[in-house]
């Protein structure tokens, strides 16, 4: 988290909060002048009640007066437009911090469907209650740090002008705010932290839990993690009762703090009042003002306490869009439509569990049918995603007609790679949809695919035909239906390489028969076609074999002819 009251990287990322600054600057420098406008009447017309008894009329302080209210008027008005300005300002800075966020999280060019993985349970946690807590820094902390830059100085002037010895105190002794606020502000940063990592454990655990709350309650062991649980919540709650304390009693500590520093200025002005060395007015101009001096830098202190969750969230959703950013893609375009060789060198990724795969060498040519197989583990399905560009490599190297992959444009590659997860990747909406969902596909290749994996016989069995509708990861079919829908859309694409992932899971002898004649039609027709599978049919169907071995052996990825 950036060490500055105002994170530069948020000025840079938002210009919605650029404009919050902006307008919090200006109602700033309009409360500074009403403060010091508002003191000089009040000095004045103490000062003529109590030295002219002919001033004491309502007559004789009517300009005064105006003037007086006018000021009280102008600055509750400044207090209220500011409030409303700066809540609608914090909603915008939020919601685009928050867009911008998920942008980076859901782009694979900025971020690797691994690292989402791993990161989504804490980044849907900062990017919801986290980044919500924001709103508090920009309309409280933010405006009140713009009062102490500017009320504070303009104060301090006035008080120079007509009394310097009070504004000499005030100088001695304002310091000891600030310094108390750091000492204070360590501690709490810590305390924050601790709380948002502890709620982000606790968001996590009960992400997990939902997720496997099917397979939990099928083995009957559904109230298993209830403990765990339990635990992760009083951890939240201990955290936060600390960051409380420390919040109460740091404000207790400035206000004190500040309550002596004003008593001092009070003392000094007092004695030579009474022994005459100054005026009335001018005496009561500076003990009017003192308070207005450390009022600002208090409020800061006590804010900052509201505050620091928003800002140790705003941080690590920067964080995220920084880290994220897009890679540089540029260079020579690919080999043109029919021909993509894919050259595997050495190529390896390693995870927190080592590497997976690792030191992986193999040529996938056109017009042949590549199967990749290992033990589970091994890294297969990341071997495909290092294929399609979504994976960096950590080692080695992987490249398409010569062309490193991660220097090929996106658009050099859309279009061109067909590819089917495990399970398949499915959205809520019509069968149609879903077949759609990666471009625009021929009615004459979706009708030949369909019937070449036999998902024409499926169409016919759903109520709707093509018009059924499906819930989110294909709710509604079956799972050899899902898998038949995933592969017509991937053969039927005009594709010059194919990523297929467990193409025949959840399919019989007779139907893996269909998408194994499939999938050497589609080889022959000129295209690559990568399958990672363990099914000895599709093994033995194959033009090569990539053998993905352990990290530990001493050859992890073996080329073997069929």
């Amino acid at each position: 988290m950036s060490a500055a009251p105002i994170d530069p990287r948020l000025l840079r990322t938002s210009p919605a909060a650029v404009r919050t600054i902006v307008v919090t600057a200006v109602c700033g420098i309009i409360s500074a002048a009403t403060v010091v406008v508002t003191a000089v009447m009040v000095a004045s017309i103490l000062s003529d009640l109590v030295s002219d008894p002919a001033a004491r009329t309502v007559a004789a302080q009517r300009t005064h007066l105006l003037v007086l209210v006018a000021a009280i008027a102008v600055r509750a008005a400044t207090a209220v437009v500011h409030d409303r300005l700066a809540t609608r300002a914090a909603g915008r800075v939020i919601a685009d911090l928050r867009r911008r966020a998920l942008d980076s999280l859901t782009d694979p060019a900025r971020t690797a469907p691994r690292d989402l993985h791993r990161r989504r349970a804490d980044a849907l946690i900062t990017l919801t209650r986290g980044l919500d807590a924001l709103e508090p820094y920009l309309t409280s902390f933010v405006p009140t740090l713009a009062l102490t830059v500017t009320v504070t100085p303009a104060v301090l002037v006035v008080i120079a002008l007509v009394d310097p010895l009070s504004a000499l105190i005030i100088v001695v002794t304002l310091p000891l705010i600030p310094v108390f606020m750091v000492l204070i502000g360590k501690l709490t940063r810590d305390r924050t932290r601790a709380r948002l990592d502890a709620m982000n454990r606790q968001g996590a655990a009960t992400l997990d839990l939902m997720a496997g709350a099917p397979t939990l309650r099928a083995l009957h062991r559904a109230q298993a993690p209830a403990e765990r649980i339990t635990e992760l919540g009083e951890r939240s709650r201990r955290t936060t009762m600390s960051a409380l304390r420390l919040a109460f009693l740091s404000g207790a500590v400035l206000e004190l703090l500040a309550t002596l520093c004003v008593a001092l200025v009070a003392v000094g002005i007092g004695l030579r009042l009474l022994y005459g060395e100054m005026s009335l007015y001018d005496g009561v101009l500076a003990l009017v003002l003192a308070p207005e001096v450390y009022l600002p830098l208090r409020a800061v202190g006590a804010r900052f306490h509201e505050s620091d969750a928003g800002r140790t969230a705003a941080a690590d959703v920067l964080d995220l869009v920084d880290t994220s950013r897009p890679t540089s893609r540029h260079g020579v375009q690919p080999s043109p439509v029919g021909e993509m060789t894919v050259v595997l060198d050495g190529v390896g990724v390693r995870d927190r569990d080592g590497w997976a795969p690792r030191a992986v060498t193999g040529v996938l040519r056109p017009g042949t049918l590549t199967v990749v197989t290992g033990v589970n583990g091994v890294g297969k399905t990341t071997l495909l995603h290092l294929i399609a560009g979504l994976v960096r490599p950590d080692a080695g190297r992987v490249s398409i007609d010569g062309v490193t992959v991660t220097d090929i444009p996106r658009s050099g590659l859309v279009g061109r790679i067909a590819m089917t997860a495990q399970p398949p990747l499915l959205v809520p909406g019509t069968v149609d949809a879903n077949l759609a969902a990666t471009g625009p596909l021929s009615s004459a290749a979706l009708d030949e695919a369909a019937s070449a994996v036999g998902f024409d016989a499926v169409l016919a069995e759903l109520p709707d035909g093509p018009a059924t509708w499906i819930g989110a990861g294909g709710v509604g079919l079956s799972s050899g239906q899902r898998q038949r829908l995933a592969l017509t859309r991937a053969i039927a694409a005009d594709a010059d390489l194919l990523l297929l992932d467990e193409p025949t899971a959840h399919l019989d002898s007779d139907a893996e028969a269909d998408v194994i004649a499939a999938l050497r039609a589609r080889a022959r027709a000129g295209a690559t076609v990568v399958a990672v599978s363990h099914r000895p049919a599709v093994v033995a169907a194959a033009d090569q074999v990539l053998d993905v071995r352990p990290s530990r052996s001493a050859v992890e990825g073996v080329t073997v002819d069929a």
